[in-house]
Order: C-alpha cells, then sequence, then structure tokens
C-alpha cells in the first residue's frame, strides 16, 4: 500500500471519529465542563460576548498527545 492508501486510511479513521463525536453531542447535548474550565476566559460587553478558551484547549491537546503516543508505541 503506497502513501496514498495510508492517507486514505487515516482520513477515514478522523471521519469516524468526526461523526461518533458529533453523534454524541446530538444525543446528549452539550459537554457541561467544556468553555468552562480554569483559563478559559470571557469577556462580556453591552451587545458582544467574546470567549477565550484556553484552559479548554489545553486540555483537548494533552488529551490528543496523551493518545497519539499511546498508538505510536505499538
Amino acid at each position: 500500500m503506497g502513501e496514498f492508501g495510508t492517507l486514505g486510511r487515516l482520513l477515514m479513521l478522523l471521519g469516524l471519529a468526526m461523526f461518533a463525536i458529533g453523534a454524541l453531542l446530538a444525543c446528549f447535548g452539550r459537554v457541561p465542563w467544556l468553555g468552562r474550565m480554569p483559563g478559559d476566559f470571557v469577556y462580556q460587553g453591552r451587545n458582544w460576548k467574546l470567549i477565550v478558551p484556553l484552559g479548554t484547549s489545553l486540555a483537548i491537546s494533552l488529551l490528543l498527545t496523551f493518545l497519539m503516543w499511546l498508538f505510536r508505541r505499538r
């Protein structure tokens, strides 16, 4: 299998993962802690709202890094 076969498998796996996450969110609504972690900043004005999810981004990044490390160990 060439490099495009590997890329194709990776894209299918990512697509399935995105579908599964989307299905879970559609069935169970929003995740209560997502966007409300320490380090997430919310600035609010009279007619606007700015959300900067630094803590959530860091937590997701660490989780994905750990998962990728586990899969690459094999």
